[in-house]
């Protein structure tokens, strides 16, 4: 299980329990500059308040910033942006550090395939050719395995209706890892029970999810933030849960 007999990670590859407490981190954030795709989604808002906490200058981008008025009201920039347009993309990109995507798509009649592959590719390409060090991407918790290799999503309790959703999910995942060897990338995915919960700053990261887990939007929040002011982990797919 995920936190037990599975490997917990910070670094390196150690065996144990390891943890990360925010408030033991140095903060680098000062004048880095990052920008936030997805920023007006639930995780999205809340991970461009803690970058903003830590002293980035923030781009949130969205869709229709008409929507989102609260990003300005907590001190970012708000931009207009399509993720899955590459140009866009970059125009957006152009001038930050760092790239933050909890930009997602579940909606009827949608192509989430197109969406998460158009995505994932515009994300690559402008981290490549700008002067971004660093894209940390926030997805589902059903493309993680547990600790025998068995994928979340197969467990029995797992609707049918989500898995082509989940599908598109781990493309956007393969990408990364088959075309993103170039660019200093980082997936990471909640694992278990993901709530609205309030922000202690202490979370795990480890290499296999479990249902039986749990982790707050806010703690996710925290942990992407802390792998921009001091990257532990690069090119791989890693659970967080509190």
């Amino acid at each position: 299980m995920f936190g037990s007999s599975g490997s917990v990670i910070w670094g390196t590859l150690p065996q144990g329990s390891i943890s990360r407490d925010t408030q033991l981190l140095p903060r680098f954030g000062d004048m880095t500059k990052t920008v936030i795709f997805g920023a007006g989604g639930n995780v999205g808002r809340l991970v461009v308040r803690e970058a903003l906490r830590r002293g980035h200058e923030v781009t949130a981008a969205v869709r229709n910033p008409a929507r989102h008025p609260g990003l300005r009201t907590d001190g970012a920039r708000v931009e207009a942006g399509d993720i899955m347009e590459a140009e866009q993309v970059l125009a957006l990109v152009e001038g930050h550090d760092n790239i933050i995507s909890t930009a997602t798509q579940y909606n009827p009649g949608t192509d989430s395939d197109a969406f998460y592959t158009a995505s994932t590719r515009a994300l690559l390409a402008a981290a490549r050719t700008s002067s971004t060090r660093r894209l940390v991407i926030v997805g589902t918790m059903a493309i993680l395995r547990d600790a025998a290799g068995v994928l979340l999503a197969d467990a029995p309790f797992f609707p049918d209706e989500t898995r082509p959703f989940i599908r598109s999910h781990a493309l956007g995942l393969e990408i990364l890892r088959t075309e993103g060897a170039d660019v200093d990338w980082l997936y990471l995915s909640p694992s278990g029970n993901f709530t609205g919960g309030g922000r202690s700053g202490h979370y795990r990261v480890a290499e296999h999810g479990s249902w039986s887990d749990g982790i707050t939007h806010s703690n996710l929040a925290v942990a992407v933030v802390d792998e921009i002011d001091r990257p532990a982990h690069h090119r791989m797919h890693l659970a967080v849960a509190n």
